[in-house]
């Protein structure tokens, strides 16, 4: 099992490429199924999920190809791919799969809207909290789809199609959002989704849903509207860049000091965050390539923040932001508000010598004067790369194992911080 073993030292300075969104290409991906005709999809990360979903789709019957590379292009520039789901041949999505990433329930949305039946294993329990998919359910329901839960399945059945209807989400949930996007594109009538997702890749998977002809007003707002249309067509589209990528790497600039542009980053997708930033000793300047980003001469102030749903701070970004907080000057607490579970991490920020105190939600970060490496443990995406911002400034060598959750979503990660001057390496067993 691979490892990455750091050692901290000097300033951040260079460019990184932020890659292109992971939370939107697997929506995007996933919306392949909605159409008999080729939809091409521009700067998709290579990331385990990502290979994993071409996996899933393969499964359902869609072809997949990726563009070789083109001249000036590198390692780090995002892939072109190409998805075709000409005939669904299979409406079962198994348990093997779907267990192995929890946005492959999304799929039920477009197979029953499209093929009138889809037969979804429930994705399961997650580490981060219980994730329910009540809202995703409840949903289809409302555009007329049976559903059924038999021996860990969901099966719904629309067998004369799906029909438009409102639906009222109880909570903001993003992958419910997504779901029935998709799935009313299809239906017969208007559909009107309250209280849905607003985050930038609900936006992104409607702007390529409505180039591949859907009529669809909202995205972006806590309402949307979709009036469903008898078939979709192919479409050529560009993944949005990763704020959460963006939001990770900024914090580990601000934390190691130096002056780093982020290539591609785009500032309007996460404000609150970037404002947190701010307050916390960031210079953050956007210009024609991206933002740039350094730390002022005072340090690293401590600043309180609580996670909400977009425009907020994002959840995705509490653990990085908390592993900043560890060296401040100060006191901060940080509260998390959208999932149960979200601070295990916290642990491990302990065994490098960082002080911080849980009382249910709220997490208190007295910050210290200096980490110390040690050996520590990735229990899952944000908090792996968590450890990382942390070991760029622990004295001495810090180990991270599991580095697993790490492939999930960050690409390239440890080339990305090594050309900016970190001392990091990944070392395979």
């Amino acid at each position: 099992m691979d490892r990455i073993r750091l050692r901290g030292g000097g300033p951040l300075m260079g460019t990184i490429p932020i890659s292109g969104a992971k939370n939107a290409a697997l929506p995007l991906m996933i919306a392949s199924l909605l159409t008999d005709e080729t939809l091409t999809l521009e700067n998709v990360p290579r990331l385990r999920d990502v290979q994993q979903l071409f996996h899933i789709l393969s499964n359902h019957g869609t072809d997949w190809s990726v563009e070789g590379k083109r001249a000036g292009q590198d390692d780090m520039t995002g892939q072109t791919v190409h998805l075709c789901a000409r005939a669904i041949v299979d409406t079962t999505a198994p348990y093997e799969l779907v267990s192995t990433m929890r946005a492959s329930f999304w799929v039920i949305g477009p197979l029953v809207a499209r093929m009138g039946v889809a037969r979804v294993s429930l994705p399961g329990g997650c580490a981060i909290g219980t994730r329910p998919v009540d809202f995703f359910i409840d949903g289809l329901q409302k555009l007329g789809a049976e559903i059924e839960i038999d021996q860990g399945y969901a099966i719904a059945r629309a067998p004369k199609g799906l029909t438009g209807g409102r639906v009222d989400l109880p909570r903001v949930s993003v992958g419910a959002t997504h779901t029935l996007m998709m799935a009313a594109s299809l239906a017969k009538g208007e559909t009107l989704i309250t209280n849905a997702a607003r985050e930038p890749e609900v936006v992104d998977l409607a702007n390529c849903l409505i180039a591949m002809g859907a009529r669809i007003e909202g995205a972006g707002t806590s309402e949307i509207a979709i009036q469903g249309v008898d078939r979709l067509r192919g479409a050529r589209h560009r993944v949005l860049p990763d704020r959460i990528e963006t939001g990770t790497y900024a914090m580990a600039v601000a934390m190691t000091g130096g002056d780093v542009t982020l290539e591609h980053a785009r500032a309007d997708l996460l404000t609150a965050a970037l404002a947190t930033l701010e307050r916390a000793g960031a210079e953050i300047t956007e210009t024609n390539r991206g933002l740039r980003i350094r730390r002022n001469g005072a340090g690293i102030a401590a600043v309180d923040v609580s996670t909400e749903p977009f425009p907020g701070f994002p959840t995705d970004l509490q653990a990085q932001f908390m592993a900043l907080m560890t060296t401040a000057k100060g006191t901060s607490h940080i509260t998390e508000t959208i999932f149960e579970n979200r601070f295990m991490h916290v642990q491990e920020l302990a065994r490098l010598g960082a002080k911080i105190h849980l009382e249910g939600q709220v997490a208190t970060i007295e910050g210290v004067g200096q980490l110390r490496g040690a050996p520590v443990m990735a229990t899952d995406l944000r908090a792996s790369v968590s450890l990382v911002i942390a070991g760029l400034v622990a004295e001495g060598e810090t180990t991270i194992n599991r580095v697993y959750h790490l492939d999930r979503g960050f690409e390239r990660l440890e080339d990305k911080l090594g050309r900016c001057g970190a001392d990091i390496e990944r070392i395979s067993s």
